[in-house]
């Protein structure tokens, strides 16, 4: 068994999955829909530098977290937008399941995470 080959596996497995193809169903909504566009390009744009922020150990503010908060809130009154948000936290949340079935099968090679923080 190559694991190269398997990961290439399932990388085709999620693009072909129903997550994938109702995310691309929801930007091309999007996309006929050019206030939808420009309001979903805005908040990714915020989104991305408060992100890039955070990477470089910066956090924002209560006051920014609330306001990402509240965009967030006002997108997904937006059907096309919110359909999007959906489809991509159910993409998110296998990504997350997949991750956690790789890892949980190493963790034998250190232990629980209990040892691991000692």
């Amino acid at each position: 068994m190559n694991i190269y080959d398997k990961a290439h596996e399932l990388a085709q497995s999620l693009k072909d999955s129903p997550e994938v193809a109702e995310i691309n169903a929801a930007m091309k909504l999007i996309d006929m829909e050019p206030e939808s566009r420009k309001m979903l390009d805005d908040f990714r744009i915020k989104q991305n530098e408060v992100q890039q922020r955070m990477m470089t150990g910066e956090m924002p503010s209560p006051e920014e977290m609330e306001k990402m908060e509240k965009l967030f809130e006002v997108l997904s009154q937006n059907l096309s937008i919110r359909r999007l948000f959906d489809a991509e936290r159910r993409l998110s949340v296998i990504i997350q399941d997949v991750n956690k079935i790789i890892t949980d099968s190493l963790v034998h090679l250190y232990g629980s995470d209990s040892q691991l923080e000692q």
